[in-house]
């Protein structure tokens, strides 16, 4: 019997995610008789439009592994602030024993990592132009945590200047100012309407693509 019910909206959302699979390990375990062998599977899940996820599953199975990471990293999804297809500014990701360093780079540098494991998780989260070092250890589970864990750590310059209670481009360099001009210029990123009223200048608070934000100790200095 055919299913008539037609296509789900899951379905669309998973179809619109891009899956990386970073490791796939085999592990074992000492019982009585013998040994018993399982996988686990490091899967990083993005949408390429800001919004990543990681995840980390085990089974007896590989495929079964990777649909549990899977899964997890879905749940685990959050918002990446960015200005065009770079980060707004240079941050340190750390978990555990990794330091990721990643920095913003000039539009046609692409991505530019030591190791695929922080590759995989700046191009799903649609991050073009970016360079990215490990500092630390090159553990595989610990550097994706670290690259996500900097990414959620990025501020925007619009929520930087309304803490300070100053404008965007007081609290911006002239460096990002040129970024989210660039940004807002870029084909394909028009900025809705109502976020650029006539007469106004296409800064980060008009423009819905301009993402910024320093690291918390530059506001504890202000």
């Amino acid at each position: 019997m055919t299913d008539r019910r037609g296509p789900r909206a899951d379905d669309d959302v998973r179809a619109a995610l891009e899956q990386r699979v970073v490791e796939i390990n085999r592990v074992a375990k000492v019982q009585q008789g013998g040994r018993r062998f399982s996988f686990t599977a490091l899967v990083v899940v993005g949408d390429r439009a800001g919004r990543v996820g990681v995840g980390y599953g085990k089974a007896k199975e590989v495929a079964l592994a990777i649909q549990k990471a899977e899964e997890y990293a879905k749940r685990d999804m959050k918002p990446v602030p960015m200005i065009g297809v770079t980060i707004p500014h240079e941050v340190i990701g750390r978990n555990g024993a990794a330091r990721v360093l990643m920095k913003p780079a000039a539009p046609g540098t692409g991505v530019i990592a030591g190791r695929p494991s922080v590759s995989a998780v700046l191009e799903c989260a649609g991050i073009e132009d970016c360079i990215a070092k490990i500092l630390g250890t090159t553990n595989p589970i610990n550097v994706v945590h670290a690259a996500v864990e900097g990414l959620r750590r990025l501020r925007r310059p619009e929520d930087v200047a309304r803490i300070r209670g100053k404008t965007v481009e007081e609290v911006a360099p002239p460096v990002m100012l040129r970024r989210i001009d660039e940004a807002s210029n870029r084909p394909g990123d028009t900025p809705p309407a109502e976020s650029s009223p006539a007469g106004q200048t296409g800064r980060p608070e008009e423009t819905a693509g301009a993402v910024f934000e320093p690291d918390d100790t530059s506001v504890a200095r202000e």
